[in-house]
């Protein structure tokens, strides 16, 4: 069963300087109880493709086409209204930054308790218990005793598993996780990652993991979605892709991750710089910084279907992962 399916999504914001095309005709889907991995670099468009799916693109970007499906449900054009009894009951947020997601004035009881109360007609004491059972799920130790902190007075570890744990108070469908552990230690990364994927399993949520880290993406995900200038350049599972990537763009990515290097190797790089939004250049978005470009490249690309795996190019390179 399909919980997403996002078909030819494309988000645009209107300024003075032009349009800037955020996402630009996104195909892909997502199954129950399945995570996706949706990588690449700064500015490629990840985050607004989650915006996009919460209906939370602020004017002056708009979604100008394209449908998301979710539950075999279109999600465009719906009102406000309508999209807040979806978001945090039946598809939930994780933000990068668990401070801009808590209030700090608010103990963590007062928050949790009122998420609960503004979906679900529970008395105080039911949205409690709710609350408690929450953190313990993603590890915090007596969670009936951190409930009256405040968020200051938790680390960042703990914080990005209370945002978590609000996440999971309605067991939610699917989660958006927007880049949640970047900010924190290799160790509570590993740990929350551990906690992330056991819930998804337990529960048959489904996940979409924004994330620039294919190390994270590799060890997390069921399948993978390569991102470039707001297109999905290369997909499949995570075993194809990373075993088998075809497009320069993923090639470029795995190459620049440290740990495929020998000591004192220097870091592989992918050279320039990512289009701009507003200007981007004719035909594959990534020719003018990719090593096997022709003049071919200034056309569109087709998509190229083989099995389970999928990409974007005029010259798929047959080059293993290193």
């Amino acid at each position: 069963m399909t919980t997403l399916t996002i078909e030819n999504l494309s988000t645009q914001f209107f300024s003075d300087a032009g349009i800037a095309k955020a996402v630009d005709g996104v195909s892909l889907s997502v199954g129950r109880g399945e995570i996706l991995g949706l990588v690449g670099e700064s500015g490629s468009g990840k985050s607004i493709t989650g915006f996009s799916i919460l209906g939370l693109v602020d004017p002056p970007g708009r979604i100008t086409d394209g449908r998301i499906l979710f539950q075999g449900e279109d999600l465009v054009g719906r009102s406000e209204r309508e999209m807040r009894a979806i978001r945090g009951k039946k598809i939930a947020m994780i933000f990068q930054d668990p401070m801009m997601t808590l209030n700090p004035v608010l103990s963590i009881e007062t928050q949790m308790v009122e998420t609960v109360r503004a979906h679900d007609k529970v008395d105080k004491a039911e949205a409690r218990r709710r609350a408690i059972e929450a953190l313990g799920l993603v590890g915090i130790p007596s969670p009936e005793e951190r409930l009256a902190a405040y968020p200051h007075q938790f680390s960042g570890g703990m914080r990005q598993r209370v945002a978590i744990a609000i996440a999971l108070l309605h067991r939610p469908d699917l989660i958006i996780a927007d880049e949640p552990t970047t900010a924190l230690d290799v160790t509570i990364q590993s740990q929350i990652l551990f906690e992330i994927q056991k819930l998804s399993q337990s529960f048959g949520m489904s996940l979409i993991w924004i994330s620039h880290d294919l190390g994270v993406v590799a060890g997390l995900a069921d399948k993978i979605a390569v991102m470039y200038a707001g297109r999905i350049v290369e997909s499949g599972s995570v075993d194809t892709v990373l075993d088998n990537p075809v497009h320069p763009y993923t090639i470029g990515l795995m190459r620049s991750v440290p740990a495929n290097l020998e000591r004192g190797e220097p870091l592989a790089t992918i050279p320039g710089m990512a289009p701009s939004p507003v200007n981007r250049p004719s035909g594959c978005p990534f020719r003018l910084r990719c090593f096997a470009a022709t003049e071919i490249c200034a056309s569109e690309p087709a998509e190229t279907i083989a099995g389970d795996h999928a990409w974007r190019c005029f010259h798929p390179q047959a080059e293993a992962a290193p």
